[in-house]
């Protein structure tokens, strides 16, 4: 079986899910659903799960430890990822690498959220 993404999944971890789900809520501008977890508090970033998309989530709970080291995500940023990084601030977080030029692979931008990851952004404008 060929693979259409390298990713399947991601967690972000949080250790406080509602100052969380509140900060990746604004910057992204969507809702981020609850799943039901016996043991972890667990929320749904956007996904277009009929498109295929890959997905992840926010995670709070024991060894999930917030880092800004290691691996990095990308996420959606859009159209712009201006759009997005205009937020991040404002919501709590605090930009490390503003919008960059990649050249023919569009732009991207680093930022540490309000748990302390480590995360990027990538958008072709």
């Amino acid at each position: 079986m060929k693979n259409k993404n390298a990713v399947n999944w991601f967690e972000i971890p949080v250790k406080n899910f509602d100052r969380g789900k509140k900060f990746y809520s604004t910057i992204l501008g969507a809702e981020i659903g609850e799943m039901p977890h016996p043991q972890l508090k667990y929320g749904i970033l956007p996904i277009d799960m009929k498109g295929g998309g890959v997905g992840g989530g926010i995670v709070q709970g024991e060894g999930y430890e917030p880092s800004n080291k290691g691996s990095l995500i990308y996420l959606n940023g859009g159209d712009d990822l201006s759009k997005v990084l205009s937020k991040v601030e404002k919501a709590g977080g605090k930009i490390l690498l503003p919008k960059t030029s990649i050249g023919q692979n569009g732009f991207m931008a680093h930022f540490l959220d309000t748990e302390g990851n480590k995360v990027a952004l990538h958008s072709m404008k």
